[in-house]
């Protein structure tokens, strides 16, 4: 995470935008993990660069804690 304070939303969008934004992050072999609740709470209150709230890290540490679990069993 680097010297963030908190995680950042580093892209959104809807329909073929958000197509072409999932593409670019599978291309670079990051994790996608569906989660539409998250989603609609970011859409509606952050923009790419922005800090995820802190009433969002729960759910983010979630996720977070998912992929790397995926990743483990990847490797």
């Amino acid at each position: 995470m680097g010297k963030d304070p908190a995680p950042r939303l580093v892209a959104k969008g809807r329909g073929r935008e958000a197509e072409r934004i999932i593409a670019v992050a599978q291309k670079a072999g990051v994790a996608i993990v569906d989660d539409a609740a998250m989603a609609a709470l970011l859409d509606a209150e952050v923009n790419p660069g922005e800090y995820i709230p802190v009433w969002c890290w729960e759910a983010a540490a979630k996720i977070l804690a998912f992929v790397v679990e995926k990743d483990k069993k990847i490797r």
